[in-house]
């Protein structure tokens, strides 16, 4: 299938093949603008006992049929595209994939504070995961290395070492290790490499490694000791993804035909909208993805994007992640309802084996989203030494920087019972400071439009605009410093855009709404007391320089302090939470 013109391709479908779920979501014109118009939903095949993500995507297709109406497959079972006269078909396709198990990767490099730390930061880029490393200060001997490549099989090896103009007797010496374990492994057993080190030694290493395999060249991550550029390796890295899970999973090439070749790992499409969101807005933006095997975190700071992936860390599979870096008290902290800690131990047992089941009861329901309220506050611990070192944060321990926007998705948190409920667990979870507008994809399209983007970027930027895609939350409001429960932390003057003005003061320890409804607007006067902080510096207060637009929830002040901090005695915890989940539902 080849792609068309803006103006012929109104209709385009992206399918999103998820761990757990397939999504295939219909956009098209209407009046004059791209909108999201439905989608049909299916239990992924890409595992056992299928082994083949076609037949999920035939299901979550006719699903969307059903709900729109639209004939997109034809009598001989192929997706219709082009579309026709009469109605049937697309014109374009997106295809973001993230099922399946995460690449084993082997890092080969240098230095391990310098080139071999780079190979890590770009392995949190996907879903892959570093299970050994190899470096100059290894003490093995080289047979030994060798050995450790056949005994683990990794899926790819990436090699890294020598700035440009820099080290390559040593790095030549680390490929020929890698050369050998190659030679030695079955052919249809090798893993593709990745070579990102000294340019000087491209033609080098690929005239001795390509006659074993695939290897592919991306320019250096670490071109100077104190310079890292990991963007052109990332593009890479998604395409030996997409390469190893062809030949792993049915379908998947399929997929990626459709798609004229631009088949996504779902995390990098996700963060190719985090970025368009800051470049756009100018601001610093983080973007928060829970699905049920890893975490996507993505942030984006002068619109530069900084992505981490964190495979295990989810709310399905990935409790694998959340059982081996969690305690169970962690988990359990965030539970109201009576539940016995042996029974939450063996939910999540349950769980992790059967990762597509709902939870049925209150209790059920209250332990996943404790999961996913752990599963993103370890995400964001881990992806903060990633952040420049130079942006704005607060003084207090454990904290994230000023987020100026928050986009979050997941089914866990976007698809909650209830707004208060997805909202709350994105204020425990992502702990936000200062001032930031809170935007919920509530319909799993963020990945979808960040792979659309590729062809039809005005379809991305229509549909991120339009009111019914995704739900403003609201803007909230989150002072930090240090005072006594009780005690007012911040006053506000808020002057609507009726001319009505109001004025209220938000005590430590509480969740405040400010009432401003949908469509409305209004200007905030800040005044931060006993010295907090609102992102302007202790104390500091003044007009908030930008209108702020009402939301679901309108101004949501945040006063609990930072990090948030539980009751240690069971009752009075339990309490609290509920308390805090009854201030949102006003």
């Amino acid at each position: 299938m080849t792609n068309t013109s803006l103006i012929d391709a109104d209709t385009l479908l992206a399918v999103d093949v998820g761990a757990v779920n397939t999504r295939a979501l219909l956009f098209d014109s209407v009046e004059g603008r791209y909108r999201f118009l439905a989608a049909g939903n299916a239990r992924t095949t890409a595992g056992a006992p299928m082994y083949d993500t076609s037949e999920g995507v035939r299901f979550a297709l006719d699903q969307l049929r059903e709900i729109s109406g639209r004939l997109l497959v034809g009598a001989d079972e192929r997706l219709i595209a082009p579309s026709t006269d009469d109605g049937a078909g697309v014109d374009q396709v997106a295809t973001t994939f993230s099922a399946g198990a995460p690449l084993k990767v082997v890092g080969v490099g240098l230095l391990e504070n310098v080139s071999l730390e780079s190979v890590r930061h770009l392995v949190q880029t996907s879903y892959t995961q570093m299970i050994e490393t190899i470096g100059l200060n290894d003490r093995r001997k080289v047979e030994e290395q060798v050995d450790a490549i056949l005994r683990l099989r990794p899926d790819a090896i990436i090699i890294s070492g020598g700035t440009n103009d820099g080290a390559s007797r040593s790095v030549l010496k680390l490929v020929n290790a890698v050369g050998m374990a190659l030679y030695l492994l079955p052919k249809s057993n090798r893993p593709e490499v990745l070579f990102v080190g000294n340019t000087d030694l491209t033609e080098n290493v690929t005239n001795f490694l390509q006659p074993l395999t695939t290897v592919r060249v991306a320019s250096n991550v670490r071109p100077d000791l104190k310079v890292e550029q990991i963007g052109p390796a990332e593009y890479e890295l998604a395409q030996m993804f997409k390469h190893v899970h062809t030949k792993r999973i049915m379908g998947v090439e399929e997929l990626d035909i459709w798609a004229g070749g631009n088949l996504m790992p779902t995390s990098a499409a996700f963060g190719r909208i985090i970025r368009f969101l800051s470049s756009v807005s100018d601001d610093a933006v983080l973007g928060v993805d829970v699905g049920a095997s890893s975490t996507t975190v993505a942030a984006a700071f002068a619109r530069k994007l900084k992505l981490n992936v964190y495979p295990q860390m989810g709310v399905g599979e990935g409790l694998t992640g959340i059982l081996n870096n969690s305690k169970l008290d962690q988990v359990y902290r965030w539970i109201a309802p009576r539940v016995p800690e042996t029974y939450v131990l063996d939910y999540l047992y349950n769980k992790r084996l059967y990762p597509a089941t709902l939870p049925a009861t209150e209790e059920d329901l209250a332990i996943e989203q404790a999961v996913a309220r752990e599963a993103v506050r370890y995400a964001l611990r881990q992806s903060d030494s990633s952040f420049p070192k130079d942006i704005e944060r607060p003084q207090a321990a454990d904290t994230i920087p000023w987020f100026n926007f928050i986009l979050v998705g997941g089914n866990v948190i976007a698809r909650a019972p209830s707004l208060a409920q997805s909202m709350l667990m994105i204020l425990d979870a992502i702990q936000p400071t200062g001032v930031s507008r809170v935007l919920l994809d509530k319909n799993a399209l963020t990945p979808a439009l960040g792979a659309a983007a590729v062809m039809n970027s005005i379809l991305a930027v229509q549909v991120l605009e339009s009111t019914n895609s995704y739900v403003y939350m609201g803007t909230t409001i989150c002072p930090v410093g240090k005072a006594r429960p009780g005690t007012p932390v911040l006053q506000l003057r808020v002057r609507y855009d009726t001319g009505q003005e109001k004025t209220y003061e938000v005590n430590q320890g509480t969740i405040q709404l400010i009432p401003l409804p949908l469509g409305r607007m209004a200007q905030v006067q800040l005044q931060p007391l006993q010295r907090t902080d609102i992102g302007w510096g202790p104390g500091k207060g003044g007009t908030y320089p930008k209108k702020i637009f009402g939301g679901a929830f309108g101004l949501v002040v945040d006063a609990r302090g930072r990090p948030l901090e539980l009751p240690n005695k069971p009752e009075e915890r339990r309490n609290t939470l509920q308390k805090w989940l009854f201030s949102l539902q006003r």
